[in-house]
């Protein structure tokens, strides 16, 4: 029973596990995304669900079997978050690019056009709103014919697929596993340093999933504070927001992936102690 004290702190350091830069980053690229506090909480739920399924089905596996992992094994799936944070980045770049391309700049050009011509309807204006994923502007007026609104294409997908649950659940969950199968192996052996029953010790990476889920439910509700609020007020803003968070996204990816990659010796040679 000694070992008790330090099952109970394994909620609390799951919180503060959540807190780790390589989290607070990959689930920004989401939140962005957000309409309100309460949807950002649901997708830091989800991602703390998918990072404790892992957390719990490898880490109870390496401490109920007592195996041993290599060096080599856990830098390649920490590797993997590295990756995974270039992705969410370059997407996310990608989606804002877009975003400029084809809605603001054509918009702002067309509009401006419009109103040095004579003849010009006078009730139209440029429009900045939010439909699904996208934040785009397009020529409106308020007569009956005068909307002059496209669609894109991940608004179309918000409106076929938004209302599935499994839409909205696959992306956080999937970026939970990934950082939970990176690091399920490190904190079953700390489990291991410490706690030398094996029925604490599982019951110990419950409560330290459950402190995930918590702590990144709180994270991604205090990141989602300014993009739910530039959301529809400040468009231009809310898209620098989602440039911002991919520019960091890509940036730690690819520091990630020089150092593990590189330095550790993962692509280049044999893992270094």
């Amino acid at each position: 029973m000694q070992s008790l004290p330090v099952v109970v702190l394994g909620f609390l350091f799951g919180m503060l596990h959540a807190t780790d830069a390589d989290h607070v980053v990959a689930v920004s690229t989401i939140v962005t995304r957000q309409r309100s506090l309460g949807g950002a909480a649901r997708i830091g739920a989800l991602w703390g669900v998918g990072h404790t399924l892992t957390v719990f089905l490898v880490g109870g596996t390496i401490i109920l079997f007592n195996l041993v992992v290599s060096q080599r094994f856990a830098l390649i799936t920490e590797l993997a978050v590295a990756l995974m944070l270039v992705v969410l980045g370059v997407t996310t770049l990608a989606q804002v690019a877009r975003h400029v391309r084809e809605t603001m700049l054509p918009a702002l050009a067309n509009g401006l056009s419009e109103h040095t011509h004579a003849g010009a309807l006078p009730d139209r204006h440029l429009h900045m709103h939010a439909h699904g994923d996208y934040v785009h502007s397009h020529k409106h007026g308020h007569a009956a014919d005068s909307h002059g609104h496209a669609d894109t294409p991940q608004g179309w997908l918000d409106r076929k697929l938004g209302g599935l649950s499994v839409y909205q659940a696959v992306r956080p969950m999937a970026i939970g596993v990934v950082h939970g199968l990176a690091g399920s192996a490190a904190i079953a052996l700390l489990v291991l340093a410490q706690i030398h029953d094996p029925l604490l010790s599982v019951v110990y990476l419950l409560l330290f999933g459950l402190g995930t889920v918590a702590g990144m439910m709180l994270v991604t509700s205090v990141i989602a504070v300014p993009f739910a609020m530039s959301r529809e007020r400040l468009p231009y803003l809310h898209l620098w927001l989602q440039l911002a968070a991919g520019l960091l996204s890509l940036g730690l990816g690819i520091y990630l992936g020089w150092q593990l990659g590189v330095q550790s010796g993962v692509l280049t040679g044999p893992a270094h102690p």
